[in-house]
């Protein structure tokens, strides 16, 4: 078989290759910060939370999603993680709040509570929020948030 043929055909199957990459978008992340934790009726061993999410699109094209995935770290380990089947646009320079149940096992639990008596402080704990809107084929969008958490100190005194 001529080598010239298929020569063309590699240079033509890459220029298409190359020209497709264009059609992705070019999207600031989202903003995405949390902005409560409500308790949720949980079973047995687990405690269970809502937690919000405020959804900010810095773009001008809107962010369809259809599924939200999140964990939450506390002090590097794993805390709570959470699966919502939510469907939803972000519209363009816009913002909105998504509320995504969350699971706490007793396990992981007891793992922080081993963790936070190794530390003589409960103020500035390390958090780190990782997640992702699910959005199609390549309309996945992931997020991630961190920060520092400051739980109330214990009372001191006496009786």
């Amino acid at each position: 078989m001529p080598q010239r043929p298929i020569r063309t055909l590699f240079t033509c199957l890459l220029l298409l290759a190359l020209s497709a990459c264009a059609l992705f978008p070019n999207r600031d992340p989202l903003n995405i910060n949390v902005v409560g934790i409500e308790p949720l009726p949980g079973q047995d061993l687990e405690i269970r939370f809502a937690v919000k999410l405020r959804l900010q699109n810095p773009n001008d094209v809107d962010i369809p999603y259809d599924g939200v995935a999140l964990n939450l770290d506390v002090n590097g380990k794993l805390l709570a993680s959470g699966v919502s089947d939510q469907k939803g646009t972000i519209t363009r320079f816009s913002e909105g709040v998504l509320t995504v149940p969350v699971t706490v096992s007793a396990f992981a639990a007891l793992r922080q509570a081993v963790g936070l008596t190794e530390q003589q402080r409960l103020d500035n704990l390390p958090y780190e929020l990782h997640g992702k809107l699910a959005g199609g084929l390549f309309g996945t969008t992931r997020f991630y948030d961190s920060g520092t958490l400051s739980l109330p100190q214990p009372a001191s005194g006496s009786w």
